[in-house]
């Protein structure tokens, strides 16, 4: 899902981040429900399950067989859809939901999903995970032929796409549309009999299938289907269109068929620990991504300290790898306000104690070793380290459990432009000195693709979309490449 400004500069729900964190963050979660009175209550379970995806904005749309009903909201699902008033208004037995990932500025009530329009066959609802490498380029073709985009989300292409075809099937309308797409998408639409589920053709975001009480199920995520109480089913396949109606579930394949190459930041960030993708545990792969990076880059140290939350799994590999005690070094705090302003610069140097906290006991004249799964910007990492020497350490090892970010994101994942990326403009020692680290070490390529159980040697090995790392893209860069189209980043720092 992203956002166009109305400029030639930027396209993607992208801009300057008011929290002034150094975290990448993801592109929404999706949710559909089909056949089950209590749709609505299953969709807002289920995007509460996904809330890591998206903390902006949530809706539903529902379909009763008479008509469309949709709450729409800003803020997080348990805010919105927690009152029995909001989902008795989503009458019916089909529903799909979308929660949308934090940015910056004014949020737009405009741009929440999932989108709704009339066209000449009935209404029609989608929800979009991901981002399309060729919205920007689309969109300026369609607006040259008359068309009016109310709002500013790569999404709505796919609805003008969609309306404009002559195909009299509202499958073969949805195939047409979106073969014209580029880059990365996980969909759920509605439509008055059908909920239609949709992955890429080389399955960059992820999409589930499942059951419950003879319904069907799609969800971003397994750990959706477990909130619900719903049986894995499967995944919906790269490049797959499942359509369900009444009379049961039809696949359909308009691609031709491409090896798959899943978001390796799905299992290194994205994803919740507790859900499963490609049939293995994000728990555990985090963890073997520790004991990885323990037998790449072990240091002489007395204590694994991780970055809560996202580096824990990967300590804990670590410490049973390298055999250093694991200690909870760094306490975070869950409940900081996301309205927090910093109005003055010695109060913004204070900020990363607003999420971190120094367990000095814990500390205090260890050398420690700090395992987090990314660096960006960098920032954060040289705040944590300065927080480690406050609280006594005498030495800090920093080991990041997943390569340098050498190369912008364009499938989703919100990363800076190249030039504000650490890695890209550092080697590892200057790297080193700027966070202010003893020692600095990263998990090769290699040593992630070991991680999730593969040699990267085997020419048979799946191959994963990890142009981050590699700077190699898997699908043509449209309006990056034609348009001299850039991100903008949330993850700049506040200054």
């Amino acid at each position: 899902m992203a956002h166009y400004d109305g400029t030639d500069a930027a396209v993607g729900d992208f801009g300057y981040s008011k929290f002034g964190d150094d975290r990448l963050r993801e592109e929404c979660g999706v949710f559909g429900v089909f056949g089950h009175p209590d749709a609505a209550a299953l969709t807002a379970l289920g995007l509460h399950a996904l809330q890591h995806r998206g903390q902006e904005a949530a809706g539903i749309v529902t379909y009763d067989g008479q008509q469309f009903h949709s709450e729409r909201r800003l803020g997080l699902v348990g805010d919105n859809f927690n009152d029995a008033g909001v989902i008795g208004r989503l009458k019916g037995s089909m529903a799909i939901g979308h929660n949308r990932y934090s940015t910056t500025g004014e949020p737009a009530l405009k741009n929440v999903q999932p989108l709704y329009a009339d066209i000449d066959t009935g209404g029609f609802a989608v929800g979009h995970n991901g981002n399309l490498t060729n919205a920007l380029t689309l969109r300026r073709e369609l607006i040259s032929s008359g068309a009016i985009f109310p709002s500013t989300s790569d999404t709505e292409v796919i609805l003008h796409l969609l309306s404009r075809s002559k195909k009299r099937r509202m499958v073969d309308r949805f195939v047409e549309a979106i073969r014209q797409i580029e880059g990365a998408y996980a969909l759920v639409a509605l439509t008055n009999d059908m909920m239609i589920a949709a992955r890429d053709p080389i399955g960059i975001r992820p999409l589930v299938l499942g059951r419950l009480d003879g319904a069907t199920i799609f969800a971003s995520e397994t750990c959706a289907l477990d909130m619900v109480g719903a049986e894995f089913v499967r995944e919906v396949e790269n490049g797959e269109v499942v359509v369900v109606t009444k009379d049961g579930i039809e696949s359909h394949r308009p691609f031709p068929r491409r090896p798959a190459r899943p978001c390796i930041f799905e299992y290194i960030y994205f994803a919740r620990p507790d859900s499963v993708i490609g049939g293995r545990s994000v728990y555990d792969i985090r963890k073997q991504m520790g004991v990885q990076l323990a037998i790449e880059s072990k240091p002489d140290a007395d204590v694994i300290v991780p970055i809560p939350d996202s580096g824990v799994p990967a300590a804990i590999g670590f410490s049973q790898q390298s055999g250093i005690p694991f200690e909870l070094g760094i306490i975070r705090n869950h409940y900081i306000g996301r309205t927090f302003i910093e109005p003055e610069q010695r109060i913004r140097a204070l900020g990363v104690k607003l999420k971190h906290s120094a367990n000095a006991g814990v500390i205090r004249g260890k050398r420690i070793v700090l395992i987090d799964d990314s660096v960006v910007r960098g920032t954060t990492s040289k705040k944590i380290v300065e927080l480690m020497y406050d609280a006594g350490a005498s030495e800090v090892h920093m080991r990041i459990s997943s390569p340098p970010i050498t190369h912008p994101d364009y499938y989703g994942i919100d990363t800076p432009r190249k030039k504000d990326l650490l890695a890209a403009n550092m080697d590892i020692e200057a790297m080193r000195q700027f966070m202010g680290a003893d020692s600095l070490a990263f998990l090769s390529v290699d040593g992630i693709y070991r991680s999730v159980g593969f040699d990267q040697r085997d020419p048979r090995a799946p191959q994963f979309t990890d142009h981050c790392f590699t700077g190699e893209y898997p699908t043509e860069l449209v309006d990056q490449n034609g348009t001299g189209f850039r991100q903008l980043s949330l993850l700049a720092e506040v200054v």
